[in-house]
């Protein structure tokens, strides 16, 4: 393994055409993803309080249920992260934060 990777040992699947449990889950992280991009729309333009509550609700769920299936994920293996070193998060700290006080000025 790299040593700028974050990662936990794959569980392996079965390869060829019949789906497989990681096939299952990729498909049921993207839905989720769909919903969360939509419901997030959906919470800035919903004019009615009594709607804006309900779609928060169902947004908070999907988020929590996205990142549950990330998680699972995660530990099978199946998504492997990059450590990134300390310079390049201060560097884009400091763009942002530019860009924060060039907003703000």
């Amino acid at each position: 393994m790299n040593n700028n990777q974050i990662s936990n040992p794959k569980v392996e699947v079965p390869t060829g055409m019949a789906l497989n449990d990681k096939d299952y889950l990729d498909s049921l992280l993207s839905t989720l993803k769909q919903f969360v991009k939509n419901y997030a729309v959906i919470l800035t333009e919903v004019s009615n309080e009594t709607l804006y509550s309900e779609y928060k609700e169902m947004f908070d769920t999907y988020s929590s249920l996205q990142r549950e299936v990330y998680e699972i994920m995660f530990r099978k293996g199946w998504y492997v992260l990059e450590k990134c070193d300390a310079n390049k998060i201060s560097n884009k700290y400091q763009t942002l934060n530019q860009e924060f006080m060039d907003l703000n000025g």
